[in-house]
């Protein structure tokens, strides 16, 4: 099941990151670690600073552009 599917059935073990009550706070070492790793696949610089939603939003464009996450 792809998480569009569960979103939109009503599935909420999926969440949009901009809805997590944890979302404003800084991101945790193993999403830098991993947005590092797909960065550098990228070629893309990853910005300082992120939160956790912003993070785990990155991480999604990047698996999405180099093919991981599939």
């Amino acid at each position: 099941m792809t998480d569009a599917q569960n979103t939109t059935t009503g599935d909420n073990r999926v969440k949009d990151p901009a809805d997590w009550t944890t979302g404003d706070e800084p991101a945790t070492g193993a999403q830098e670690s991993y947005l590092n790793t797909l960065a550098t696949e990228a070629h893309e610089e990853v910005p300082d600073g992120l939160t956790k939603a912003e993070a785990s939003q990155q991480i999604d464009e990047l698996q999405e552009k180099t093919g991981r996450g599939r």
